[in-house]
């Protein structure tokens, strides 16, 4: 599962925070083309969105999701993945309806967690039939783990569902959210262990301060990252992040130093799978 170059994601946006709090978020379709540019010239090769409506709130309105995945998909040859996990407080039936606006991948939380002071619900029916509609519309799942049991409802999955469209099996361990696992290498380590043999590639994520002991560890580990104001607002401390440029940058340079430099888009589509979507 390890790889000689390291797929770097950005997740720019999220559903927690508010512009209001954040100015530098970006959330209208114009700050987010500008970032998914940005971010691919620093070492980008996977886009993960959320959007937002005109006054900045998470939406899962159709229209806006392909709107953002046209616009990406124009400016720049980011694998795009869309969130199905919206803000905690989306209904389940919204949230199936992501992958109508026909991105590249999409994210498939393997359970319920304690999300902060909410419960992000996932649950095993939800679940199946995200996978099955992502096989039926040829995207590929990325699938989170935010609990280390997750691990184990990713291997009913596939028992279930077979494998993936495309046939690769990509995990991105989220690590360190307010009630879930705590982002530490051992947890890292122990999760890396219970992963079902079809698993091809996996990223880490670390949340908050966690943020760059996770990207040392998995890139020592031979995973791959995932980097972004979604998951971090601060570059150091007392420094809030300006464009999540800075954290894609650091990022590259980290995997660079450990010879393990980003990979390129390219790349990315074929370690993951992805289906050409692309027209130009």
């Amino acid at each position: 599962m390890s790889s000689a170059a390291t797929l770097i994601t950005v997740a720019p946006t999220g559903a927690e925070t508010a512009k209001a709090d954040f100015p530098a978020l970006p959330t209208t379709p114009e700050e987010l083309v500008e970032t998914a540019v940005a971010c691919e010239a620093a070492g980008a090769g996977l886009i993960h969105i959320h959007v937002r409506d005109k006054e900045h709130r998470p939406t899962l309105d159709k229209s806006l999701l392909r709107e953002a995945v046209v616009a990406v998909r124009e400016a720049t040859d980011l694998v795009v993945q869309l969130s199905t996990g919206g803000a905690v407080t989306d209904p389940l039936e919204d949230r199936l309806t992501v992958l109508e606006a026909d991105p590249d991948s999409c994210s498939l939380t393997c359970g319920t967690t304690n999300f902060g002071e909410g419960v992000f619900l996932n649950p095993w029916g939800f679940m199946v039939d995200l996978y099955r509609q992502a096989q039926e519309h040829e995207v590929v799942p990325e699938f989170e783990i935010f609990e280390l049991g997750h691990v184990h409802a990713l291997r009913r999955l596939i028992d279930e569902c077979g494998l993936p469209y495309g046939g690769k099996v990509h995990v991105d361990f989220v690590m360190g959210v307010p009630g879930a696992m705590p982002a530490t290498p051992q947890v890292l380590m122990a999760g890396l262990a219970l992963l079902p043999p079809e698993t091809t590639s996996w990223s880490a994520t670390g949340i908050g301060r966690s943020h760059l002991s996770i990207v040392a560890a998995a890139l020592a580990a031979g995973g791959h990252l995932r980097v972004g104001m979604e998951d971090n607002l601060m570059f150091a401390k007392g420094q809030p992040v300006s464009h999540n440029r800075e954290l894609v940058a650091r990022a590259a340079e980290v995997a660079s130093l450990m010879q393990r430099p980003p990979m390129s888009t390219t790349e990315a589509r074929a370690m993951l799978g992805i289906k050409d979507r692309r027209t130009r």
